[in-house]
């Protein structure tokens, strides 16, 4: 008898989906296919669309030392509502940065303390810490995270052209990849200083101070960077239809490249920016309706690898400066990021194929993790239960975050996430977190 069957939903796959039974027995799938045998738990799966755990590649939970920005239990929490059941955790906003092996080891005990789901983390790469990432990669980090302009903070220096050429190397040798926030130091820094000596302080000087020009420059040069040393590069949140395009156009020069963007792209425009503000404040900004409809052909087509929700809240006090330069920058979306992909599949030709391909096999394949991402016989029986059709308004007393804010609170979205699983084991449950403390360490295949 298997631990768990799901019954009569519709299991979304590679190729396509199908209305059928899956069985779980020590954590992971064992079976799929009609009226299988009983179990000792069955789950009611009719009507709802039974999809993979979603693996969000890119986020900020900011612990330990910023706990009371997000924290790990409350960012865990919400990813699982959202339908996720596995984080990579960035290596800054959290105080010590993970730069070495005492402060990888640091954020490990905080996460095991307190992550209802499974963690990956990202290791640093900074000026300060090259001698560092030989030990950053024996203790498991799922690759490393680049600057190419000002973080925000002071104790993680961006990276230059040669910081990053040594850091490639390094992880060229251990075969991890190399995140990269790209966007030119020289041309935002320049812009920004001249725009402030002028008076700007307004969302549409900010807007300025960071075009799509800074962020076309710094994913060029980081692929050279990449294709020189053998690197393989991760261009985080692209933001523009122009940045993917550009960015196949390196790959397919040889380069090993993989492209992320957001949601928050594809849901919202520099226009949203104004009328929003603080809480739709991020780098690379919001960009214009022209370069989301671009944006989402390059999803819709094969130009995006992965989407990630890059959640970075903030207390509510860093979001009130009339200054819209000082506001601290960062989207509160990690449990949004289902419900947005949902919205555009009905307003668009988004299957749930291309969905789950995005935010759970392109993640699993491209970082390694052999066991997870699919729904399929001998993986972690991680997935996620959702109402397809449903449609509905975000509203702050949904939210699990610590801070009940986002740029998405009063809009539709759509697809009512109703049970995620964990290895089997249910941890959210309509609208409330069933198991606590669940999550484990996740390294890349080969690491120690």
């Amino acid at each position: 008898m298997a631990d768990v069957v799901i019954r009569g939903g519709l299991v979304v796959g590679a190729t396509g989906a199908r209305i059928t039974d899956v069985a779980v027995e020590d954590g992971r799938f064992c079976a799929m296919g009609p009226e299988l045998p009983g179990a000792e738990l069955e789950i009611n799966a009719h009507g709802l669309a039974v999809l993979p755990g979603l693996i969000d590649v890119h986020l900020h939970f900011n612990e330990p030392g910023r706990t009371h920005w997000e924290g790990i239990s409350t960012g865990s929490s919400a990813l699982a509502a959202g339908g996720g059941t596995l984080f990579f955790d960035m290596p800054l906003n959290s105080t010590p940065c993970t730069l070495d092996g005492v402060s990888f080891e640091l954020k490990h005990q905080a996460m095991d303390k307190s992550s209802v789901t499974d963690f990956a983390l990202w290791g640093g790469l900074t000026p300060n810490n090259l001698e560092s990432l030989d030990e950053l990669a024996e203790c498991g980090v799922i690759g490393f995270k680049a600057f190419m302009c000002d973080s925000g903070l002071p104790e993680f220096a961006r990276a230059d052209d040669l910081t990053l050429q040594r850091g490639m190397l390094v992880a060229a040798r251990w075969g991890l990849p190399v995140a990269v926030h790209a966007e030119s130091e020289e041309m935002t820094k320049a812009l920004t200083a001249r725009i402030r000596s002028s008076g700007g302080k307004g969302v549409r000087d900010y807007l300025e101070s960071r075009p799509l020009l800074a962020e076309l420059e710094a994913i060029e040069r980081a692929a050279l960077i990449a294709k020189e040393t053998g690197a393989r590069l991760h261009i985080v949140h692209v933001s523009s239809g122009r940045g993917v395009a550009l960015a196949v156009q390196l790959r397919a020069s040889g380069v090993d490249l993989t492209i992320e963007t957001c949601p928050h792209y594809l849901f919202f425009t520099e226009q949203d920016l104004e009328e929003i503000g603080a809480a739709a404040k991020c780098s690379p900004p919001l960009r214009s309706a022209e370069e989301r409809e671009a944006l989402w052909d390059a999803v819709l087509g094969d130009g995006v690898d992965i989407i990630a929700s890059d959640h970075s809240p903030a207390p509510p006090e860093l979001k009130t400066e009339a200054d819209f330069f000082k506001l601290w920058g960062g989207i509160a979306g990690v449990q949004s990021t289902l419900g947005v992909l949902l919205e555009g599949s009905h307003r668009r030709r988004l299957s749930l194929s291309r969905i789950t391909q995005l935010t759970a096999a392109a993640p699993a394949r491209r970082f390694h993790i052999l066991n997870k991402g699919a729904i399929e016989i001998g993986l972690d029986a991680d997935c996620t239960l959702v109402e397809l059709d449903t449609p509905y308004t975000v509203s702050a007393d949904e939210l699990l975050y610590r801070h009940k804010s986002s740029p998405y609170l009063g809009k539709q979205l759509r697809g009512i996430v109703r049970r995620t699983l964990l290895r089997g084991r249910t941890i959210y449950r309509d609208g409330l977190i069933q198991a606590s403390r669940m999550g484990q360490l996740v390294r890349p295949a080969g690491g120690e």
